[in-house]
């Protein structure tokens, strides 16, 4: 007969919760699900509490703003996506960040001058050790038509 060799776990990647009666001593442990759950559900864990409208346009030539705060301790790590790829400082993307309290951060992503190529998804990602949360913004351009 033929067995299967199953590494990992058979829970299907759940934690695991070991009850009293299969313990010595008969004490209960929460092993990884404690773990997982204090990860998870964590109140210290990174939240977003206030960001930019869904869509939003632009026009081309003119200064582009997204705005993101968090809240975290410790405090969070606020990152900018474009089209799910990390953005970086140059000339033309600057992000300006603001540490409130002990606890909130608030960034500011602003692209000055605009381009038609400056349109598409953009994503504000904030992180620390217990979360990680973020907020989508979807932005297209507009001729400026005097």
């Amino acid at each position: 007969m033929k067995q299967k060799s199953g590494g990992g776990r058979k829970s299907g990647g759940l934690p695991i919760l070991i009850s009293k009666d299969n313990r010595p001593g008969g004490k209960e442990s929460l092993l990884e699900s404690s773990a997982g759950d204090a990860y998870y559900n964590n109140p210290n864990g990174a939240s977003i509490k206030y960001a930019s409208h869904f869509e939003s346009e632009y026009i081309l030539g003119r200064k582009l703003s997204f705005y993101c705060k968090a809240q975290g301790l410790p405090r969070p790590r606020i990152t900018w996506l474009k089209d799910g790829i990390e953005l970086y400082e140059h000339p033309f993307f600057q992000v300006h960040e603001f540490n409130v309290g002990k606890d909130q951060i608030t960034s500011k992503m602003e692209i000055d001058p605009t381009t038609q190529r400056d349109s598409g998804y953009y994503e504000c990602q904030a992180d620390n050790k217990y979360a990680v949360d973020k907020r989508g913004f979807r932005t297209d351009y507009t001729l400026d038509v005097y």
